[in-house]
């Protein structure tokens, strides 16, 4: 049998072609390995800060309600009395002092009412001039009387008709005064009645609504116009029954809205809770020329907590499985280290954390670090 010669030599080389291709292969696999153990991230480092425990809510800007020791903060002034509005010198949006005019009724219902009150007291005096005289002349007499009884010279009838005259004089002056009384308490009534029909600010603020016109009819209670004093408001806001226990009165308060942010503190906490919202009413202070309104809506962040020289990290820097396990992983060089934290308190973008290896200024991972190997090599690419 012929045997082929190039056989083995072509076997040999397909092999060995094989081999190289195989070498290759196992030779780029090892890179690629390599290459996907550094894993590229960002970093943040462990701060030292002061955090809070905060309620977030929402509520609205009022007016500031009566307190035991001050008046409320708004008020719908109401007509005293039906009438025809004469002047009304103010407009919407005016700011005006305690005590300024706002409106005149009509007064000359009043005015008639006080003349004649006065004509009456002017018909009394004579009566009490003349009641006084009275009395004089019979006290005059009685003292004669009195005088000639111890000498002889009259009799006890006449000492007895002097005594009855000084009486009746008395009683005739009382009546008098009683009247001239009576009169005095009329003029001044209608003088307040009159006084009643210039309606002025009851306190300093600003008018938030004018409703009646000059020339304009008005009844009694008709609400002519809203003053709110804009330096007293506050914001009131429903928190969840959940976390109502963690407020208090006098706690601090974010007042925010847009790019408005105001300080103020919790100074009502109402004893009802709401059966139907689960919630109860919540009052913070509103600082005076915050630049709100009545009737805004505003975000809400109650402290509730302060705790002051607390390790912080990003809050993206921990990473909680399912067990409820808290892990971190720590830079150091090229190598991110994971290790267990007990997580704290959340303050916005900051989150507290406890843990062995966990230090003021170590550098953490921060984007990145979810699902982290035990130990990595890492390649910063931002912080």
């Amino acid at each position: 049998m012929k045997r082929n010669t190039l056989g083995i030599p072509c076997l040999a080389l397909a092999l060995a072609g094989t081999v190289a291709l195989t070498g290759c292969k196992r030779g780029g696999s090892e890179e690629e390995a390599k290459a996907a153990t550094e894993v590229a991230v960002q970093v943040g480092k462990v701060t030292r800060v002061t955090l809070h425990a905060r309620v977030d809510t929402y509520g609205t800007v009022e007016a500031e309600p009566a307190t035991a020791d001050k008046p409320a903060a708004s008020a719908r002034i109401a007509s005293p009395s039906a009438g025809i509005a004469m002047e009304a010198s103010v407009s919407e949006g005016q700011q005006v002092k305690k005590g300024a005019v706002l409106f005149r009724l009509d007064t000359r219902a009043a005015d008639a009412a006080v003349a004649k009150a006065q004509q009456t007291v002017e018909r009394t005096r004579p009566a009490i001039e003349k009641a006084k005289q009275g009395l004089k002349f019979a006290e005059l007499n009685l003292d004669r009387q009195q005088r000639l009884v111890k000498v002889e010279g009259t009799s006890q009838k006449l000492l007895q008709d002097a005594e009855a005259q000084v009486a009746a004089a008395k009683a005739e002056l009382g009546v008098a005064n009683a009247e001239l009384a009576a009169a005095n308490a009329e003029v001044a009534a209608a003088e307040t009645q009159r006084a009643l029909l210039t309606v002025a600010a009851p306190f300093t603020g600003t008018l938030t609504r004018v409703q009646v016109k000059p020339g304009e009819a008005v009844e009694l209670n008709t609400v002519l116009a809203e003053l709110v004093d804009l330096d007293r408001l506050v914001v009131s806001a429903n928190v969840p029954g959940a976390e109502l226990a963690a407020v208090k009165t006098g706690h601090k308060a974010e007042i925010l809205s847009g790019d408005m942010k105001a300080a103020g503190s919790v100074v009502f906490i109402s004893p009802e809770m709401d059966t139907k919202t689960g919630t109860a009413l919540v009052r913070v202070s509103v600082p005076a020329a915050a630049g709100l309104r009545p009737g805004q809506f505003v975000r809400l962040r109650i402290v509730t907590e302060e705790r002051a020289g607390k390790l912080a990290v990003p809050r993206e820097a921990v990473y909680t499985d399912h067990d409820g396990q808290s892990t971190l992983s720590i830079v150091e060089g090229d190598v991110a280290k994971q290790v267990t934290v007990k997580a704290g308190l959340r303050d916005g973008d900051l989150l507290e954390v406890e843990g062995g290896g966990v230090s003021e200024g170590t550098t953490v991972v921060t984007l990145g670090s979810y699902a982290l190997p035990k130990e990595t090599k890492v390649r910063i690419i931002g912080q």
